[in-house]
């Protein structure tokens, strides 16, 4: 995933996850529900949100490295 330099809201965040969460495995899923409840860091935002982005086009190896990201994110915050 490249560079980006556009900075994420809240709404982008939970937007992407909406489109995304039906590809997204079941155990990244119930995270999010306490993530949507705090407030975050802009780069904990952007993070989530490129995680997120184009998810269900990514092949079963990357998805495997997106949960593994977002399960290290979203336990940690």
């Amino acid at each position: 995933m490249g560079e980006c330099k556009i900075d994420h809201s809240y709404e982008d965040v939970r937007k992407k996850y909406e489109e995304q969460a039906p590809f997204l495995k079941e155990k990244v899923k119930p995270l999010f529900d306490s993530f949507f409840k705090e407030e975050h860091t802009q780069d904990i935002l952007n993070e989530v949100f490129h995680l997120l982005k184009k998810y269900d086009l990514a092949s079963d190896e990357e998805q495997e490295e997106r949960d593994r990201r977002l399960l290290l994110v979203l336990k940690n915050v």
